[in-house]
């Protein structure tokens, strides 16, 4: 019998008593079928592939699916199916990161790469890829597609973090296009997916999957911040994990592009070449992330975030008020207060 870890649905605000039972008895169908969707006769293969499953995780992109299917038939079974394809696709891409990053702990545990090595931790990712390319299968050619191109545009944005952006490229707008790519392009799809088999018409379809691309991008922008601004106690991780390990963020960048450009200050680019600079050491990174944190390009990366959560809000406009609209419309405030 398959055991299913205790299911949440705070990663979305819900304030309606009732939408908020219905969507954590469905979260739970989604968990159990997860299990079922990862398990394999290979003994390696069903322990590494249930491993960050079991870890657990805000499930928010199976969330973000089951709510927007209620602006159709959220019973439909076909919505458990569509949550658990982008929760599949999402496991998979996190195998992956974690190689890329040399991460050491993803959801509280080891990270698969630390417990197996990295050429296994790759193949599972390629296993649970295969699984949800399996799953979604059965919701048709369609379907197929979206997450198809959906696979693609991760890969591409995960290409472009690492390769970084050419002499052409801004260097700011390469990074709003591998947020774009890496973390919107999965939540728009889990709120397509979800409208879509909860039936609903095409132009809600569109509705919402704009709202969930520029979503994922005030998401990860709103990361930036809590990188920075935070208590490792709020984040989970240290702050300047990103500094320290040379990955860009938002703020950084905009620094990068004050002095690139002749507008910094002497100040700021010795906070470049700071950051630049071996920042392994605990002191080095806080000098480093307590000059970014009272330098004014946190206060721009803090607007950027707010603006693109309220864009997310105003793609919802068209959409009946009721519960699900608000959810999603607390949704995004809450990421902007989360930046702020």
């Amino acid at each position: 019998m398959t055991t299913v870890p205790p299911v949440s649905t705070t990663a979305i605000p819900l304030t309606d008593p009732e939408l908020a039972a219905t969507l954590t008895a469905r979260l739970t169908t989604v968990e159990a079928r997860l299990s079922d969707a990862v398990a394999h006769s290979d003994g390696l293969a069903d322990s590494a592939s249930r491993h960050l499953v079991n870890a657990g995780g805000k499930r928010l992109r199976p969330l973000l699916a089951l709510l927007c299917a209620e602006l159709g038939d959220g019973a439909r079974p076909e919505v458990v199916e569509a949550a658990v394809v982008v929760e599949l696709t999402h496991l998979a891409s996190l195998y992956h990161d974690d190689v890329m990053d040399s991460a050491p702990v993803r959801r509280g545990a080891p990270s698969a790469h630390a417990v197996w090595g990295n050429s296994v931790a790759i193949l599972i990712g390629d296993l649970l890829f295969a699984r949800a390319a399996s799953t979604v299968a059965a919701l048709g050619p369609e379907a197929v597609l979206i997450q198809a191109r959906t696979f693609e545009r991760l890969c591409l944005g995960q290409l472009h973090e690492t390769t970084g952006p050419s002499a052409s490229d801004d260097p700011v707008e390469h990074y709003l296009g591998v947020l774009a790519d890496k973390t919107a392009s999965l939540l728009a799809t889990s709120a397509r997916l979800g409208a879509m088999f909860g039936g609903c018409d095409q132009a809600v379809v569109e509705i919402v999957a704009e709202y969930g691309e520029k979503l994922g991008v005030a998401f990860q922008l709103a990361d930036d911040v809590l990188d920075l601004a935070s208590s490792g106690a709020e984040s989970g991780k240290t702050p300047g994990t990103d500094l320290r390990e040379k990955v860009p963020t938002m703020p950084a960048l905009l620094l990068r592009a004050r002095v690139a450009a002749g507008s910094g200050t002497a100040a700021d680019a010795a906070l470049v070449d700071l950051l630049d600079s071996d920042l392994s050491g605990d002191e080095e990174l806080a000098s480093a992330v307590a000059a970014l944190r009272a330098h004014e390009v946190l206060g721009e990366t803090r607007a950027l975030a707010v603006g693109w959560a309220r864009a997310a809000i105003d793609e919802l406009e068209p959409l009946p008020a009721g519960p699900v609209k608000e959810a999603l419309v607390a949704f995004a405030q809450a990421l902007a207060d989360r930046a702020a």
